[in-house]
C-alpha cells in the first residue's frame, strides 16, 4: 500500500482528523478504485466528491453528448460544452480538482460486453444510471465478482440510498424481482440528484475505508420536498436468480 505524500497529508487533513478514518484510511482511499456509472446528474457529484475526497482511481462510464436539457444538474459539465462529448469534459473537470485521481473514462454505456470488464477494475462500483437495464447489469457483474456496490436512484424530488454487498445483503435483483415500470424521461431537481449523489460518494468512501456504519441490509430513502426520511431493512431472496445462490457472510 502506498503511504501518503506530505502533500496528501496536507491537502487531505480535514478527512485525517475524524475519529475513524486517520492517516490509515486516507491511505486506504488513495490505494483504492471505484466505478462511476454514469457521470449524469447523480453520478457527476458523486465522481467528483470521490475525486476531492482522495479516490486514487475512477472508472467512469458514459457516453453521448451533452444536452441543453441536461444543464440543470451537470457538475462536469460547462454551458459551452452543450453538442460535445460529455467524457472529455468529466474528464477535464476532475483533473482540474484533483490531478492525483488515475482516471479511466470510457465514452460508452455499460453493455453486456463491457461490463465484466469495467466492474473488474473497481473496488465499489456506484449505480448510478437512468435505467434499469443498466442497474441489472451492473448487480449481476457485482455479484460475480463479489464487489460491492452502492446503489442510488431518484426521482422527482425523492431519492434512496443503500449499499449492497454479495452474500451479505440483497442484491438489486431481490430488491426489484420485477422489472419496474419505469419511463424516461422522467423529473428531475438538479439539488435532489446532486444530494444523491454527495451521499452515494460517503457510502462509498465508507465502505473503502472502513469508517461508521455503511447502508448494509438497509435502505435510506427521503423525499426533499418535505424531507422526511426514513430507513428500513431489506433482506436477501433465499429464490433469488442472481444471488440465491451465494452463502451467507
Amino acid at each position: 500500500m502506498s503511504a501518503l505524500t506530505d502533500y496528501e497529508r496536507e491537502r487531505y487533513k480535514r478527512q485525517i482528523m475524524m475519529d475513524g478514518w486517520g492517516v490509515e484510511g486516507q491511505e486506504k482511499l488513495k490505494n483504492a478504485s471505484a466505478m462511476v456509472t454514469r457521470i449524469g446528474g447523480l453520478g457527476g457529484p458523486a465522481a467528483l466528491w470521490l475525486a476531492l475526497g482522495g479516490i486514487g482511481k475512477l472508472v467512469l462510464a458514459h457516453g453521448g453528448e451533452l444536452t441543453l436539457s441536461n444543464m440543470n444538474r451537470q457538475n462536469l459539465m460547462s454551458h459551452d460544452g452543450v453538442g460535445k462529448l460529455r467524457m472529455p469534459q468529466a474528464r477535464e473537470a476532475i483533473v482540474r480538482v484533483n490531478p492525483q485521481v488515475e482516471i479511466v473514462a470510457v465514452a460508452e454505456e455499460v453493455n453486456e460486453e463491457n461490463v465484466e470488464n469495467l466492474v473488474k477494475q473497481a473496488d465499489v462500483v456506484l449505480d448510478c444510471p437512468p435505467t434499469f437495464e443498466e442497474r441489472f447489469l451492473l448487480n449481476k457483474a457485482c455479484v460475480a465478482l463479489g464487489k460491492p456496490m452502492v446503489e442510488a436512484a431518484m426521482n422527482g424530488s425523492e431519492f434512496h440510498l443503500t449499499t449492497l454487498v454479495p452474500g451479505r445483503t440483497p442484491c438489486l435483483a431481490c430488491l426489484y424481482p420485477d422489472n419496474p415500470d419505469w419511463h424516461i424521461p422522467f423529473p428531475v431537481v438538479g439539488a435532489v440528484s446532486g444530494a444523491a449523489g454527495c451521499l452515494a460518494a460517503m457510502e462509498a468512501m465508507k465502505v473503502i475505508v472502513g469508517f461508521g456504519q455503511p447502508l448494509y441490509g438497509r435502505m435510506l430513502v427521503m423525499d426533499t420536498a418535505t424531507m422526511e426520511s426514513h430507513k428500513f431493512r431489506v433482506a436477501r431472496e433465499p429464490g433469488c436468480p442472481v444471488c440465491g445462490h451465494l452463502g451467507r457472510d
